[in-house]
């Protein structure tokens, strides 16, 4: 049961969680069965960071809710019966949730799911950095109207 309580427990909770997750991480580097992967350590870490972000109340699994609004932030909502299909997919427990190891294995298999493109995609889902500061004058030919045809504008 999550502890929405604030403050040090919180952090406390959140600890023992990066652990969980840094000792999955472990199992699946000296495992073997993804040694083939370029950058297995940094991808290991990439998909950790993304869990935390999607696992909103800290239980340690992406339930229904959590991906539904995990899919609207990223501009990909789905429906309920969706969303059973796609924790249907990754779900080997059949849990109804997805656990960090599913969603490694999801990540890193070689099946694709459609969370997992999404989750691939998702550098294209985010926006895109504005051009800082103030905007340069521009002439009428930077505007493509000709000199003979400004005199009509005014």
């Amino acid at each position: 049961m999550a502890n929405y309580q604030g403050g040090k427990l919180y952090g406390q909770q959140m600890a023992r969680q990066e652990q969980s997750l840094d000792d999955i991480n472990a199992q699946f580097l000296s495992c073997g069965t993804y040694d083939e992967e370029e950058d297995l350590e940094g991808k290991l870490e990439q998909y950790k960071s993304q869990f935390l972000r999607f696992d909103l109340d800290k239980s340690g699994d992406i339930d229904l809710m959590e991906l539904k609004m995990m899919l609207e932030k990223l501009d990909q909502p789905k429906t309920h019966m969706e969303l059973k299909k796609m924790i249907a997919q990754v779900d080997t427990t059949d849990s109804g949730t997805i656990s960090y190891s599913e969603f490694l294995i999801m990540m890193l298999g070689g099946k694709n799911s459609v969370l997992r493109m999404i989750l691939l995609f998702e550098e294209k889902a985010k926006p895109k950095a504005k051009p800082q500061g103030i905007a340069r004058k521009m002439s009428l030919a930077d505007l493509g109207i000709r000199p003979d045809m400004a005199q009509h504008l005014g």
